[in-house]
């Protein structure tokens, strides 16, 4: 059961949230305090646990007829009997872990860092849960994954009181949703025939496998622009969302037929994150 638990929260993507929390706050105040060590852990394990545990327990139906589903992708418990006592394990575990942090958090931020804070975790809710279902929305569905990444950093940003409208601010955090957006679009090519066949919307499903493609270019594009508007060193990171874009133009003319084949861009997608995270590293601390 625990082991369930743990695979339901995705440990490969642990970094992802954690580590945009923890650079911004740490960038902005420049000091290792309470908040930046519990609100980093916050993002690290039950953040991920109630973003992709819930994703699992209310897909669960449609998971069960993707191939791709049952490793690093998403774990699904073949046997129901079992997939429905997994379900609850999973949803107390939310409950138990997230709530003592976010109530901390609450209490040791302001009213804005608070309304940041509720609404980054109604994001993650609202794509899943059922009567929301965010990420049957097109276009919706992509934004709102995006900002399950984006929002751990801009929750730091507004956490640390630095305006997000500033010069060297708002570049960095609107390419990360620009960035994101096409990540989960990109994400969403490989599901169009299983969606579809299970009844699921998603924006590759209403424009299509080979426009979807073409957008996650294009918002990767936008992305390294609009990282051209940092001053130096920062300005260096324009170059990071390059390698997604090589990768995903790979796949320009693929059909709703084929969908299935942009699965070997994703894996792509999920290694490259090592590497440009470690350049991301190198190009903080320079700037540090």
């Amino acid at each position: 059961m625990i082991g369930a638990i743990v695979r339901a929260s995705r440990p490969i993507s642990w970094i992802n949230t954690a580590y945009p929390f923890a650079a911004g706050y740490l960038l902005a105040t420049r000091e290792i305090d309470a908040i930046l060590i519990v609100g980093t852990l916050f993002f690290l394990v039950p953040y991920n646990l109630l973003m992709y545990g819930i994703n699992d327990v209310f897909d669960y139906e449609s998971d069960l007829a993707n191939p791709r589903k049952g490793g690093v992708e998403g774990d699904v418990v073949r046997d129901r009997g079992a997939a429905a006592r997994v379900h609850r394990a999973i949803l107390w575990a939310c409950a138990i872990t997230v709530l003592p942090f976010m109530a901390w958090l609450l209490l040791v931020g302001d009213g804005w860092a608070a309304v940041t804070l509720l609404l980054v975790v109604l994001g993650v809710i609202a794509y899943s849960a059922p009567g929301l279902r965010f990420k049957e929305r097109p276009f919706l569905d992509s934004l709102t994954s995006a900002l399950h990444f984006a929002g751990p950093l801009i929750y730091a940003l507004v956490l640390a009181d630095v305006p997000l409208t500033g010069a060297t601010v708002w570049p960095i955090w609107v390419a990360f949703v620009l960035w994101g957006m096409a990540s989960h679009a990109f994400g969403a090519v490989q599901d169009v025939r299983a969606d579809r066949e299970g009844g699921i919307g998603s924006v590759a499903t209403v424009i299509g496998a080979r426009a979807t493609v073409r957008v996650a270019v294009v918002l990767y594009v936008a992305a390294s622009a609009l990282l051209l508007f940092l001053p130096w060193p920062s300005v260096l990171a324009a170059v990071l969302p390059l390698p997604y874009v090589v990768s995903t133009a790979r796949f320009w003319n693929v059909t709703d037929a084929t969908c299935e084949d942009a699965n070997r861009g994703w894996r792509t997608f999920l290694w490259l994150n090592q590497p440009v995270g470690f350049v991301v590293t190198m190009l903080l601390i320079l700037a540090w």
